[in-house]
């Protein structure tokens, strides 16, 4: 069986072939529009409105030059003028309409990629996050999309109607006189290989902006955490640098970007000012020779401006599609990612659990080939306790992961109930399990909100209840305001241990059949943590549970505790016995508490003691 790191699976491609890619991804962007269709059809049968007035002003103003000044037909001209007033303003206000159509489309569809890539990120497993730096994530979600969003706002909408601005230029020029019309369009192959040669130069550039500004942003999102570390050491100076060194290469990769787009609307303007020439010329030579009139060249001169007008548009907005192009392409790069774990497309929601768990042969390894665990074999029954203890490394944290499906199995399998995790669906599994860790994390919002976290539908005495539970009301009842008190970002506004209860009042009110606690006591002081043990053994009355301790004076009631080491259970057993095995269990036991090495059979035999007079 693959281990996980095979399950992954992405679409690489190289340089080149994200280079000849560049269809797929509009045509991907375009997909985002099919569900505002009937906005967009709107938008384009406007468009086609202002390309008819596009097309149609030149042949009005070549009429009148005809028709008009020639004759000395003032009434006809002032007719032709007004008729030429009254076409501009039905393209003004098209193209009006036009835009704020495209836009209202192009922001739902935004709202649609945002939603789908966090719904994608909450789908992908620990193991890819970790792989991943937060920031560069954050980046795709946030910088990425603001490039989409300004090709969508501004560009797209400009890029559309220049498109059919030109098409009815075009056709236009062939009604009126082919000949001309050619000599408008030779210079046609000489702008596609321009724009061919800028667009391959661009989209090289615009994807090195979104790779360093998505290392900027993982970099600032790392060393924002770490302040409190970088000033405690003295290393802010470095930091500065490494910052410093991160944006310099976003700001040069922008220069470089800039440098190509910024050649392309003055490559244009040379292309247009020979066109116009080369139309001046020959249209000049036709009419001197009788063969057009003298208002058709004009007409084809004010043609050749209306031809390059919309490459213009386009040139002005290059630099927001190639942007919104490079970063479409990490956004699709993210969205296509297939999780590592997934439900089996047989997979059955788990009922109501009794709470046996069993390892069977279980092996795992975040890498192939270099497994951190090996031939776990374990059974808990419903109502027990099990505590993990072991060295720091020793697999501790990751073996209870394993539990609630956070990772998958390289050989064996874990069961809940005897049913095989990998055969019912993860959302009904992680349901029923409840878990408090060393760090609780708490979400911006009221204490209130935090608790109720556990169970939406609770009830505001049902939350209060658990915060007894937890031990937890009192100095919430302390607070400014209470239940209702703010706790800021990653609750920083309370105490750590404040924090923790709160956790524990969250997990209460979710009621899991099996618990998970993860060195939930380890980081507050010996007063907090004397709460903390009082709310865990309500917390664990009843249901089966899993605790990772280190400190060892916690876990002597335990039913079962599993010594690890080096990713294997070296030993297992209650209290008592293991102190009496003098293995790993009684040596940890003993350096947590200072024996001496001539003290040891004493002290041990003292332990054994204390142990059967608290059992």
């Amino acid at each position: 069986m693959m281990g996980p790191a095979h399950g992954m699976r992405r679409l690489a491609q190289s340089e080149d072939e994200k280079a000849k890619d560049s269809g797929k991804v509009v045509g991907r962007l375009v997909q985002y529009l099919k569900p505002y269709w009937l906005s967009v059809l709107v938008a384009f049968l406007l468009t086609l409105v202002n390309a008819g007035t596009q097309a149609a002003g030149p042949f009005l103003i070549g009429r009148a030059v005809d028709v008009f000044i020639t004759q000395g037909d003032k009434a006809g001209l002032v007719n032709t003028m007004l008729i030429l007033v009254a076409v501009y303003s039905a393209g003004m206000l098209s193209m009006r309409f036009q835009i704020y159509l495209m836009s209202w489309a192009g922001q739902k569809v935004l709202a649609d990629m945002r939603v789908k890539i966090f719904n994608k990120v909450e789908e992908l497993s620990l193991q890819y996050l970790e792989g991943r730096e937060a920031g560069d994530l954050m980046s795709r979600l946030v910088n990425d999309i603001d490039a989409i969003n300004s090709f969508f706002s501004q560009g797209l909408t400009q890029s559309i109607g220049a498109l059919f601005a030109l098409i009815g230029v075009v056709v236009a020029m062939l009604t009126l006189n082919w000949q001309l019309a050619l000599a408008t369009l030779a210079i046609v192959p000489f702008m596609l290989l321009t724009t061919g040669g800028f667009a391959r130069l661009a989209r090289r550039a615009f994807r090195r902006t979104r790779e360093t500004i998505g290392d900027v942003s993982a970099d600032l999102q790392e060393e924002l955490d770490g302040v409190k570390v970088a000033q405690a050491f003295s290393r802010e100076d470095l930091n500065i640098r490494r910052f410093a060194e991160r944006n310099a290469a976003n700001r040069d990769a922008n220069v470089s970007a800039n440098a190509v787009t910024s050649a392309f609307a003055p490559a244009m303007d040379v292309l247009s000012t020979i066109d116009t020439a080369i139309v001046a010329g020959y249209g000049g030579f036709l009419a001197v020779n009788g063969l057009v009139t003298v208002g058709m060249v004009v007409a084809f001169l004010q043609y050749v401006q209306n031809f390059f007008r919309p490459i213009q548009t386009v040139a002005q907005v290059w630099t927001l599609a190639q942007s919104a192009f490079a970063a479409a392409e990490r956004v699709f790069e993210l969205v296509d990612t297939i999780p590592d774990i997934q439900d089996s497309a047989d997979a059955d929601d788990l009922l109501v659990l009794d709470g046996r768990v069993s390892f069977e042969n279980v092996t795992f390894a975040y890498e192939a080939g270099r497994p951190v665990l090996e031939n776990i074999q374990l059974e808990a029954e419903p109502g027990q306790t099990v505590a993990v203890v072991g060295p720091t490394g020793a697999g501790k944290s990751t073996l209870v992961s394993l539990i609630p499906r956070f990772y998958e199995v390289s050989e064996g399998g874990v069961s809940l109930d005897g049913r095989d995790v990998r055969q019912v669906t993860q959302e009904s599994i992680r349901a029923q399990i409840g878990m408090v860790l060393q760090e609780p994390f708490l979400f911006s919002g009221s204490v209130m909100d935090n608790i109720r976290y556990g169970r939406l539908d609770a009830t505001d005495d049902e939350v209060m209840d658990a915060a007894k539970a937890a031990n937890a009301h009192d100095f919430i009842t302390c607070l400014p305001d209470g239940y209702e008190t703010e706790v800021g970002e990653r609750g920083g506004l309370i105490s750590q241990g404040q924090r923790q209860l709160v956790s524990i009042a969250r997990a209460i009110l979710a009621d899991p059949r099996i618990l998970i606690l993860d060195e939930a006591t380890a980081s507050v002081d010996t007063r907090t943590e004397a709460l903390i043990q009082k709310a865990l053994a309500h917390l664990l009355a009843g249901r089966t549970s899993f605790v990772i301790a280190h400190r060892l004076s916690t876990v002597r009631n335990a039913d079962i505790i599993l010594a690890m080491d080096e990713g294997e259970i070296v030993e297992r057993g209650g209290h008592a016995e293991l102190l009496a095995n003098n293995g790993l269990y009684a040596d940890l036991y003993r350096r947590q508490f200072y024996v001496p090495p001539e003290e040891k059979d004493d002290s041990l035999d003292q332990h054994q003691s204390i142990a059967h007079a608290h059992h």
